[in-house]
This record gives C-alpha cells, sequence and structure tokens, in this order.
C-alpha cells in the first residue's frame, strides 16, 4: 500500500517555472513505478511524464518534452517534476499515481494508487 501526497503548485506567470513534488509512504517505495497526469478544466486526465522504478527510463507526452523533467530521490521516498517554460495551456490540476512495476507506464489505468493532485495555474 502507497499513499501519496502532491505539494508545490500555484499560481505563475507564462514562462516561468514550478517544481512539484510527490511524497509517498511505504517501505517499499522504491518498487513502484511512478508517473504524473494532468486534467484540465473540462477535460479528462491526461499523461504527462513517467519514470521507472530505478529512475532510469522515462517518458513524457509531446507536449512537454523539453520542458518538463521528472525525476525521483527513492532515499527521501519522493518523486518530482520540473516545470520550466510554463504555458497557459499547462493549467491543470497535477496527480501524482503509483504502481507496483519496475518498468515506465504511460497509461492512466496502468496505476493503482493516486494522489489527491495540486492545482497548477499559469496566468498570460
Amino acid at each position: 500500500q502507497v499513499q501519496l501526497v502532491e505539494s508545490g503548485g500555484g499560481l505563475v506567470q507564462a514562462g516561468g517555472s514550478l517544481r512539484l513534488s510527490c511524497a509517498a509512504s511505504g517501505r517499499t517505495y522504491y518498487s513502484y513505478a511512478m508517473g504524473w497526469f494532468r486534467q484540465a478544466p473540462g477535460k479528462g486526465r491526461a499523461f504527462v511524464a513517467a519514470i521507472s522504478q530505478s529512475g532510469l527510463s522515462t517518458s513524457y507526452a509531446d507536449s512537454v518534452k523539453g520542458r518538463f523533467t521528472i525525476s525521483r530521490d527513492n532515499a527521501k521516498n519522493t518523486v518530482y517534476l520540473q516545470m520550466n517554460s510554463l504555458k497557459p495551456e499547462d493549467t491543470a490540476v497535477y496527480y501524482c499515481a503509483a504502481v507496483s512495476s519496475s518498468l515506465v507506464h504511460t497509461l492512466e489505468s496502468g496505476y493503482n494508487y493516486w494522489g489527491q493532485g495540486t492545482q497548477v495555474t499559469v496566468s498570460s
């Protein structure tokens, strides 16, 4: 069982940066692949980025490639999403997710555990 708590969201101007954190409970955090998803107003939840259990493999949605970076610190049971060059279309609630797997997962249905979400608002 893993519990996930996101933090770091907020209001930022276009072109700015934010770093989201997702703190996980549970002694076996290191055995979970992690992902970030987002849900914009009136839309479904969409994949943003994912990282493997080891941290050696990552995957990104085309819309964030080159601007966002996912990373993890297994000693701190935390996964991060560094978001640079933010755009108004990045405005959404961002969710952290976990699945007991060594591989990168990009589908929402592949994840077992979800955080409560953190709001990111990018003003133009």
